[in-house]
């Protein structure tokens, strides 16, 4: 009965001084309210389920969901609004988290990391992401962008931004399924390369590649970014949504690698999700904690100023800084809508639990991003002490035409 009294007097209390849509639905057919109107239920089967609710944080309340040890009905958005003002108005955590613990990212580890996450299925995949499959923020240039046309924008924007055209070789470190490989090579007329560790990725993007007629100019490979031999050899290397795994003890072997890779008038563009306080401290609230146990084993998030210590350490000139924030919230929240739209494709594709992991996730990052939780950033940058081959203004990155710039407007 101690838990269930402090619950008690925790519903009373929240109901006059803060308010939260939430409603618990006990095993013996009582229920305690947060707040008025709850929109989302959180369905309790077994008085021992209940020690998820003191102290809460979101590790805790997201373990109980996709283990089974809860239920939830509402809207994902609701769900986790709705839980995460109850954990803030309940524990009154450090909404900045804890530092991160560090972790040894060895190839083998990082393999092993970045199979568990996306080798799950590719149809599964392809439920929530677009036609592309670009898992990665999308680029919305209006409210009537559908995904389809953001995820084409934003790869648009990366080629613009790296001023790629034909004949030049490009990298993508971490390409996923090959969409910017792919689109560089038949819109722009480059000899596109693209690595990943994920064999599912590997395998759809040469099936991909070989269906576009593009084998003479684009292929993929299933490599380290550590074991990529062509020293000087890229004009153009992009890293899109892939730094996240590098991990921040080897940021500097990473940058390190990429300008080594870099031709001497080479453009670089590193693209990823960085962390919202300087410390490089996990989200709060047990949100870090629920990403790495059930979602990116081992992930690690830097900061922003990190990442532009360790890129001018690298030997790069950081020559321009774009925050996708609120793109990447908006991505995040049509692939939340889309997997919830096919709950039951994804339950008999993965299974219960998966579909459980990534729909609280997907609508966590959506919910995150938002809130300034976390930040994503695109990097430009050129070799130190060496002819800057950029424009002197900005204007040549956003002087498109709706689908994007094509390589006779680079010249």
């Amino acid at each position: 009965m101690f838990i269930e009294n402090r619950l008690a007097q925790m519903a009373v209390r929240l109901r006059k001084t803060q308010p939260t849509p939430l409603r618990l639905s006990l095993w013996d057919g009582r229920s305690l309210d947060f707040g008025p109107d709850p929109k989302v239920t959180i369905v309790v089967p077994q008085k021992r389920a209940l020690r998820c609710f003191l102290p809460p944080d979101l590790m805790k309340l997201g373990e109980a969901y996709v283990e089974g040890k809860i239920g939830v009905d509402g809207s994902l958005r609701d769900i986790f609004d709705a839980s995460a003002r109850f954990v803030q108005a309940a524990a009154q955590p450090d909404r900045i988290g804890r530092l991160l613990r560090a972790v040894n990212h060895t190839p083998q580890r990082d393999r092993r990391a970045i199979q568990y996450h996306y080798d799950v299925s590719n149809d599964f995949y392809r439920l929530f992401l677009d036609r592309n499959m670009v898992y990665s923020c999308a680029y919305f240039r209006s409210d009537s962008d559908t995904l389809d046309q953001a995820q084409e924008h934003k790869l648009d924007h990366i080629l613009t931004k790296l001023r790629v055209q034909p004949g030049q070789r490009l990298l993508d470190i971490g390409c996923g399924w090959g969409a910017l490989i792919i689109r560089a090579a038949a819109k722009y007329g480059c000899i596109a390369t693209g690595i990943t560790l994920s064999r599912n990725q590997y395998e759809l993007a040469r099936e991909r590649i070989r269906a576009e007629g593009l084998e003479g100019r684009c292929e993929v490979r299933l490599q380290d970014y550590r074991d990529v031999p062509e020293t000087g050899g890229y004009d153009r290397i992009a890293s899109v949504g892939m730094f996240e795994h590098v991990g921040l003890k080897n940021l500097g072997t990473y940058f390190r690698k990429i300008e080594s890779l870099l031709a001497e008038d080479g453009i670089a563009l590193n693209h990823g999700i960085t962390a919202a306080h300087p410390d490089n401290r996990v989200v709060g609230m047990g949100v870090g904690q629920f990403i790495d146990k059930y979602v990116f084993p081992d992930g690690e998030l830097p900061h922003i100023s990190l990442v532009l210590s360790a890129m001018s350490e690298a030997g790069f000139e950081v020559t321009d800084v774009e925050s996708l924030r609120r793109h990447y919230a908006r991505t995040c929240e049509r692939w939340a809508e889309n997997i919830e739209e096919n709950r039951a494709e994804a339950i008999r594709i993965a299974g219960e639990k998966r579909y459980r992991i990534w729909s609280i996730y997907l609508a966590g990052c959506a919910f995150g991003f938002e809130r300034d939780w976390m930040n994503i950033y695109q990097v430009l940058a050129v070799k130190a002490r060496r002819p800057n081959p950029l424009p002197t203004t900005r204007d040549w990155m956003y002087a498109q035409n709706g689908s994007g710039t094509t390589p006779e407007n680079l010249a």
